[in-house]
């Protein structure tokens, strides 16, 4: 049994990084960002938890140029690559756009655009370029990592990509962080139920959603009682039960 999407109340807004920092509950947590982007969420992180230590992944070379401007950090180590279910190389489709948003780098993907170019259409994908990939379990391999507190997840469209060449790295991660897509924007597109069902298998629950963001917690890793949970939310046993009336039971 497995938290379906439906199973649990969309949320306005965004997550944020203030929240998550309490419910991880640690002054130096370990994070793997993937879609670093320009650094900006980076940044977040390192504002909420000065003593986190966080890599990061980011294939781009634009974004990568404005990452390391933005981010002069020992604590903070970019690989330049992207991550999915295959190491080597990988054609990767650049997002750029119109007057409304020159340069636009935040929508490219090792997965070609579908919905994408019907939905936001002054996006465009006019260039595809050779980067490295890695399958994050093979990148771990030579990483002692010990316990990961967050997995943080801006793949545009690969997230089964990303589960399926880390699936022991993400069975040893307690949170984990992902967008999704309400439609297949990017041709084969897992939807929110999918990567549940997916991610179920790893040992990770859905804890909150909002409009186009979810967040999991790993219910084989984390201290239920222990966790910082809203105790009106549903358990992360799966029990189908409110945390106040199942592992939240004072």
């Amino acid at each position: 049994m497995h938290v379906r999407s439906q199973d649990v109340p969309l949320e306005p807004g965004a997550i944020k990084i203030s929240e998550l920092s309490i419910l991880i509950g640690r002054r130096d947590p370990l994070i793997l960002e993937v879609g670093a982007n320009n650094g900006h969420t980076t940044e977040q992180f390192l504002q909420e938890m000065p003593n986190s230590k966080i890599f990061c992944f980011e294939p781009d070379p634009r974004a990568i140029r404005k990452f390391r401007k933005r981010i002069s950090n020992p604590s903070v180590t970019l690989f330049e690559c992207a991550v999915g279910n295959q190491n080597g190389i990988v054609n990767f489709n650049q997002s750029s756009g119109g007057e409304e948003a020159d340069g636009w780098d935040q929508s490219g993907s090792i997965r070609r655009p579908k919905r994408h170019l019907e939905t936001w259409p002054w996006v465009k994908f006019e260039s595809q370029i050779k980067v490295p990939i890695v399958r994050l379990d093979d990148w771990a391999l030579t990483k002692t990592l010990g316990m990961i507190d967050l997995i943080w997840a801006d793949v545009q469209g690969a997230e089964d990509d990303l589960i399926f060449g880390g699936e022991t790295v993400i069975r040893s991660a307690r949170f984990l962080y992902t967008e999704y897509g309400a439609m297949e924007w990017y041709q084969g597109q897992m939807s929110l139920d999918e990567i549940c069902e997916a991610l179920s298998n790893l040992g990770h629950v859905l804890y909150r959603k909002w409009k186009w963001d979810a967040l999991f917690v790993n219910k084989n890793v984390n201290n239920l009682k222990d966790t910082k949970i809203r105790r009106n939310a549903l358990c992360l046993c799966g029990s189908g039960l409110r945390y106040k009336h199942c592992h939240g039971r004072l």
